[in-house]
């Protein structure tokens, strides 16, 4: 990844703290990296900090260049759009890690699109996230439904109107991302969509 090329899973000699998690790094010895030689681990990210640095740690003791301390992210999976840095601070990745596993493909959709890894980040999906949907035209069919207007609109245009006068939906749904009310991101189980006001 970065400045170092992507390595296959095959090239890997690798370990697992944990039964295997959605995601995951492939943490090297730089030491290691500069003689030559490939030793790192493959770590499961949902864990907490603290976990990841000590697993980290093992990984360059049992280096055989001695007195390895400088490591970097060669690899990872499972962050979708989400790009890691090599040298990503292990509470950012354990951060965005955890909400995945929480919250699924939306959540790193959700980082991706506003650049954001704080701890913000988590609370501001949970009061952002509308749900995923078909497409965009879906998401705006079941909001004119839940705010009624479809019900305000039999009652106002005449039968004999009725079918001949037909809500935009397309239009109303384009001009809703378009006017930054809401954003959307194409996912494996259709669009996810955002509330971009907050």
């Amino acid at each position: 990844i970065m400045e170092h090329e992507k390595v296959s899973n095959q090239q890997l000699q690798h370990e697992t703290d944990h039964e295997e998690s959605p995601t995951r790094i492939y943490v090297a010895s730089l030491s290691d990296y500069n003689d030559g030689r490939l030793h790192g681990r493959w770590l499961d990210a949902d864990q907490g900090a603290e976990t990841l640095s000590a697993a980290v740690n093992r990984m360059l003791t049992s280096s055989p260049m001695p007195g390895a301390e400088e490591f970097a992210i060669h690899d990872y999976e499972g962050f979708g759009p989400i790009r890691l840095d090599e040298y990503e601070p292990l509470e950012t990745v354990s951060r965005l890690a955890r909400g995945i596993a929480e919250h699924g493909e939306a959540f790193a959709h959700w980082v991706a699109l506003n650049d954001m890894r704080d701890e913000s980040a988590l609370q501001q999906f949970e009061d952002a996230y509308l749900g995923c949907f078909e497409s965009l035209e879906a998401y705006a069919q079941e909001l004119l439904d839940d705010l009624g207007y479809e019900d305000s609109f039999e009652a106002v245009v005449p039968g004999f109107l009725q079918p001949y006068v037909k809500i935009d939906v397309e239009g109303f749904a384009r001009d809703l991302e378009l006017s930054g009310d809401v954003a959307t991101a194409r996912g494996r189980d259709g669009v996810y969509v955002y509330d971009m006001r907050g």
